[in-house]
């Protein structure tokens, strides 16, 4: 079969064969997913994986990519609306019900996965992850920084602690959903802790932060 050559239908094939590769990862696993099996779900043939992409690798690579850039503008919204901690975490607990329900925690579960062992699954990994944490950071950025926590905590290193967390319970939940939810009822406490601090008066506020600043080590 030749590829076809025009660039709106070459496109398509390519969209085709990410979702194509998503779906397959969603409902056969890593260990099953190869180019005969994206393509098959794809509906095209087999030999467009290796002409679009070069190889099944890069191809989980760039659906890895493809479907976090999705999600990411599907949430980007929402997520530049939350002004709290709070509501920071009720979004983590919506958002984790719909991607469970799309399929979406299957897809990062079999992502991880394939990347212990395969270096440019863990790249794209990573970069997946990145834009989620990206994001975070922006919220977590501007929350802070009208809290009276905000100097003692730090929003890079805390976007990467929420988003492994999620992630960590996204997983835990196949075999521990009790457990799960335990993990978060006690974020949300933790949240609740922070929203009577920022609740304290002025006087009551400076007191927290010249107790937080002599602990500084």
């Amino acid at each position: 079969m030749t590829p076809a050559k025009d660039p709106a239908k070459g496109q398509e094939t390519r969209t085709k064969l990410l979702d194509g590769a998503l779906r397959t990862l969603t409902e056969q696993g890593i260990a099953k997913t190869s180019a005969r099996s994206i393509a098959a779900a794809a509906g095209v043939n087999q030999a467009l994986v290796f002409y679009h992409f070069g190889s099944v690798d890069e191809l989980l690579s760039e659906a890895c990519r493809h479907g976090t850039e999705q999600r990411v503008t599907r949430y980007r919204e929402r997520l530049s609306g939350i002004s709290s901690l709070s509501e920071l975490l009720a979004f983590g607990r919506e958002m984790h019900e719909e991607e469970r329900e799309a399929g979406h925690v299957a897809v990062l579960g079999q992502l991880l996965a394939g990347a212990q062992t395969q270096p440019r699954l863990a790249a794209a990994t990573a970069a997946g992850l990145a834009l989620w944490i990206e994001e975070i950071e922006k919220v977590l950025t501007r929350v802070l920084s009208a809290s009276p926590l905000g100097e003692f905590a730090d929003p890079v290193g805390l976007s990467r602690a929420v988003a492994a967390s999620f992630v960590g319970m996204e997983l835990y939940e196949g075999v521990d959903p009790a457990g799960t939810e335990r993990a978060l009822a006690s974020l949300e406490q933790l949240s609740t802790l922070v929203s009577a601090i920022e609740d304290l008066g002025p006087l009551a506020q400076r007191a927290v932060r010249h107790r937080l600043r002599r602990t500084r080590p």
